[in-house]
């Protein structure tokens, strides 16, 4: 079973790995188009005001840019641990012990609009770039990602379950034919319910956290329930989706 993670804006600084090694990273077909965003992004941070438009950034944010201006030369880390916020604070990788620890780099990977997927222990600098990011004179990375991603993750699904966490922006990327996905939503006391929308993420961290905690081996949707379940989640399946119900407030 893989784990699929959307990627977060926010990422650690530092690192104590060398800098970033394109060879040295998982799916190896998705290196070309690696090499030609880290080129882009290192060029385009010469150009603040250019660079602010294309990755939606404040005047406020040019330590972003600064980051991608060192993509080269920063240190790097295990992508689990590059990643922070919501879903990161939930999923918290740092505090498994034993087994879990193993099982956690084994079935999590993360869609990341730079480097395409990356495995849990796949070396990395921080850097900013978003799925609706356009960079100059080029076009947008669904249509530079679709046609290396899909055939990655294709592979992928062949041989492993794929529960499919990603916001809909980055599963665009790279769509998973048979994959698990999951929705939240909230159930209010009449019965009605609402699409989550901040807390969505910290109910996917907990999920993934559960599904890596977990000594079970899934191979269905049905499967992923009965584990969420179990770390005591509401969860309907209908088909391959999920819906984790919450109570609303």
């Amino acid at each position: 079973m893989i784990v699929l993670l959307p990627p977060s804006e926010t990422k650690r600084t530092g690192g104590d790995g060398p800098p970033l090694r394109l060879d040295t990273l998982s799916s190896p077909a998705l290196t070309p188009l690696r090499q030609s965003l880290v080129d882009e992004l290192v060029e385009l941070a010469g150009d603040p005001p250019a660079c602010r438009t294309a990755l939606g950034l404040s005047a406020g944010q040019d330590a972003e840019i600064e980051r991608n201006a060192a993509l080269w030369r920063a240190p790097t880390m295990p992508a689990i641990e590059r990643y922070t916020g919501v879903l990161y604070d939930a999923l918290d990788v740092g505090s498994l012990r034993g087994a879990a620890v193993a099982r956690a780099r084994a079935r999590l990977a993360v869609g990341s609009a730079l480097f395409g997927l990356l495995r849990a222990d796949d070396e990395v600098p921080a850097y900013r770039l978003s799925a609706s990011s356009k960079l100059p004179g080029q076009p947008g990375l669904v249509k530079r990602w679709r046609p290396l991603l899909e055939p990655v993750l294709a592979d992928l699904a062949a041989g492993e379950l794929i529960v499919d966490l990603r916001s809909g922006s980055y599963a665009g990327l790279g769509r998973v034919a048979g994959a698990v996905r999951v929705q939240v939503l909230a159930e209010h006391p009449d019965g009605h319910r609402t699409v989550v929308s901040h807390f969505n993420k910290a109910h996917k961290g907990q999920l993934a956290r559960a599904l890596v905690s977990s000594r079970a081996e899934p191979n269905d949707a049905a499967a992923v329930a009965t584990v969420a379940r179990r770390a005591g989640m509401t969860v309907e399946r209908v088909g391959d989706e999920l819906t984790v119900v919450v109570p609303a407030g």
